[in-house]
């Protein structure tokens, strides 16, 4: 069968990529000490360049400086970077900080950002390759509903506008920017659709206050890891809220539709910034959601660091999922009180008939469905069919995980959701 034009360039970029890697990074280690002395993660260097970039020098709450120093002392001493690595986190870090500098500027020039009330915001969540992502982009096509966009997230200064915001000219900068993904991650898409105009998982937010799981998702930052899983999560939140504040204020719905899996570690603390937030939760076969999730993550890190251990990866996976679903089943066992606060959704279900799923949503949560938003939404499903980007193949034994093991690790976890095993 005849390759279509974007997969062909896919695949050319992608060979040629791997071989640029692969000479960028063995110069790496020969001449530059893992391209230590040639790219520096020294906190004060980045402070001080995204403050020369912007022109800016009030970060607001200096809190996140202690996060951000255990983040840079594990990027250097766990996460084995490379020099495509140590350029990628430079840049990460730089962008993130601009960030920081740019929208607490525009609080003190706009102080009625920080007046903007977020109300009975959606959040989606659940085990990873779940139907999050899907049901996210189905539920982001009503009308009424905001849902934070690639471009937005990336570069939320200054804030953007309804007049121009199908327009605005960092849609194309983000498009520019995540074409390097082409080059990095040649097998992205087979995993996960991305473009700068489609919904954005809100975990992306929280890395402006360095207490974030989306570092861990991306590299080996093992020390950072057991240091954030022990931390109060809610400053984390209290940044994502400024952040909802920022995108929404010349710019609003009726209600935000938001979606990680990561909210699954902190549900207290996402309760106490959002208390009145409604969560959506996706529900799949562990057995299935294992290895596609391990193989991600691979697909994630190869470019950054040295030869992946698929064993130890399968392992790690493993224990953060694992350990996910014991904390929300034991929350929503003992926590009565907010059984109404959530809407479980069965997997193989929202395959089988999204929008009825949708319609259990709508009237679970006392919110109105429009014919404008029902044609909208199916639309979208019609247009987003299973593998549309490609076939993305893993198994369990690829990383080393015994699925009677696994069975046994999330059995509590499907017990109390009515999980059924998938063929």
């Amino acid at each position: 069968m005849q390759e279509d034009e974007p997969t062909a360039r896919r695949r050319v970029l992608g060979s040629v990529g791997h071989s640029m890697l692969r000479g960028l990074n063995a110069v790496s280690r020969l001449a530059l000490n893992d391209g230590r002395l040639l790219v520096k993660l020294d906190r004060d260097i980045l402070l001080d360049k995204s403050r020369r970039l912007t022109g800016f020098d009030d970060f607001g709450d200096p809190s996140f400086l202690e996060p951000l120093g255990i983040l840079l002392r594990s990027f250097e001493e766990d996460a084995r970077l490379n020099l495509i690595g140590r350029i990628t986190v430079h840049c990460e870090m730089v962008r993130v900080l601009s960030n920081r500098l740019c929208m607490q500027a525009d609080r003190v020039l706009y102080p009625r950002i920080a007046q903007e009330s977020i109300r009975q915001p959606i959040f989606i969540t659940g085990l990873p390759r779940s139907g999050t992502t899907f049901l996210h982009g189905v539920l982001s096509r009503d009308p009424a509903c905001r849902a934070p966009e690639v471009w937005e997230v990336m570069h939320p200064s200054p804030p953007p506008e309804t007049a121009g915001y199908t327009d605005d000219p960092r849609i194309e900068r983000t498009r520019r920017e995540l074409s390097f993904l082409d080059i990095l991650m040649p097998d992205f898409d087979k995993c996960h659709t991305i473009d700068a105009t489609l919904p954005q998982e809100c975990i992306a937010m929280t890395d402006h206050s360095f207490l974030s799981y989306l570092f861990e998702s991306m590299y080996y930052v093992t020390s950072y890891r057991r240091w954030h899983d022990a931390q109060d999560k809610r400053p984390a939140y209290e940044y994502h809220r400024r952040f909802l504040q920022q995108l929404q204020w010349r710019c609003p719905g009726e209600h935000w539709v938001l979606k990680a899996p990561s909210h699954l570690m902190a549900l207290k603390s996402l309760f106490q910034v959002y208390p009145d937030a409604q969560i959506v939760m996706t529900h799949r076969d562990p057995l299935k959601v294992l290895p596609s999730c391990a193989s991600f993550a691979r697909v994630l890190r190869a470019p950054f660091t040295g030869p992946i251990d698929l064993k130890l990866l399968g392992a790690e996976v493993s224990r953060r999922w694992a350990d996910s679903a014991r904390l929300v089943t034991r929350l929503r066992s003992e926590q009565k009180e907010l059984r109404g606060r959530f809407f479980d959704v069965s997997y193989p279900e929202l395959i089988l008939d999204p929008m009825a799923v949708v319609r259990g949503i709508y009237r679970h949560f006392n919110r109105e469905l429009t014919a404008e938003a029902k044609d909208a939404m199916q639309l979208f499903i019609a247009s987003h069919p299973q593998a549309k980007a490609g076939t993305h193949r893993y198994s369990l034994q690829q990383f080393g995980l015994d699925p009677a093991a696994e069975r046994r690790n999330f059995q509590e976890y499907m017990d109390y959701f009515g999980v059924v095993p998938e063929p």
